[in-house]
């Protein structure tokens, strides 16, 4: 994979990493109608690293306060507070993607990424993100994040397991339909990302170290780009997702999906 195609597709994941229209609808695009080759594992370390270091990078302080708090009531016994209690609700929505994913990634792997699959997936969970947000949203705020809604939303999770779903996107579903606001919606949604993409990544990354030579230059470059591209996204998306609401992504997803029929039809 040459320079200007890494710097595209890590443009790509970037952007679809943390926007709610599914990173695996666009990923397959590329090869679709330019006919590039698939990325390859390097470059799926390399856009985890960065989508990692991006969603770390904008919530720093966010980030460091859970896990100070968490680590004092955990570990010195201390009586839990609104940090610690967000901290076990990330750690408790977590688990049920991770043990779906340990169990039936393989399965999936080998059986779901078909661009049909995507395609109904992508059409779907776009309809079902604009119900949410058209019917169900309310005034809660993170403050209000209870077990419950915690593990709801981790449960939803799962659903990102299957490719053309969107983790963002099923997870700020779910978040909507429970009643929270958009942007507190967009916010756990964020914070939710970074043990499933530590996970998914550490993941890959072990993966990559059996190999008998490693694309160093390629994951660097990769990580740096999809980096700079994700902290954008998610900067203007969390400023601008108040305004302008769901429904510009539900009809982007809506266009998506068609065009992805039209390519599993030999059309494109």
């Amino acid at each position: 994979m040459d320079l200007i195609q890494s710097f595209g597709l890590a443009i790509v994941q970037g952007l679809t990493e943390f926007l709610p229209v599914s990173s695996s609808a666009h990923l397959i695009l590329p090869s679709a109608i330019m006919g590039w080759q698939d990325q390859g594992l390097a470059f799926d370390v390399a856009v985890h690293v960065g989508s990692l270091v991006a969603v770390l990078a904008y919530f720093k302080k966010d980030v460091l306060q859970l896990i100070q708090a968490w680590m004092v009531s955990t570990f010195l016994g201390r009586a839990s507070n609104a940090e610690s209690q967000m901290a076990w609700f990330i750690i408790m929505a977590t688990v049920p993607a991770g043990l779906v994913g340990l169990i039936a990634g393989d399965f999936i792997e080998a059986n779901l990424r078909s661009i049909a699959v995507i395609a109904a997936t992508t059409i779907i969970f776009g309809l079902l993100l604009g119900w949410a947000d058209w019917r169900f949203r309310g005034a809660k705020t993170t403050q209000n994040m209870t077990w419950k809604s915690a593990l709801l939303i981790g449960l939803a999770q799962v659903l990102a397991l299957i490719p053309g779903t969107s983790r963002s996107g099923i997870t700020i579903t779910a978040a909507l339909a429970l009643g929270f606001d958009r942007n507190s919606a967009a916010r756990f949604s964020f914070l939710l990302a970074i043990p499933i993409i530590t996970l998914s990544g550490g993941y890959q990354a072990l993966q990559l170290m059996a190999l008998p030579m490693v694309p160093w230059f390629e994951i660097i470059f990769g990580s740096v780009v999809s980096a700079i591209t994700a902290y954008l996204c998610i900067h203007y998306f969390l400023r601008l997702v108040d305004k302008i609401g769901m429904l510009p992504f539900v009809i982007y997803r809506l266009l998506l999906g068609m065009v992805l029929i039209l390519i599993y039809n030999g059309v494109i």
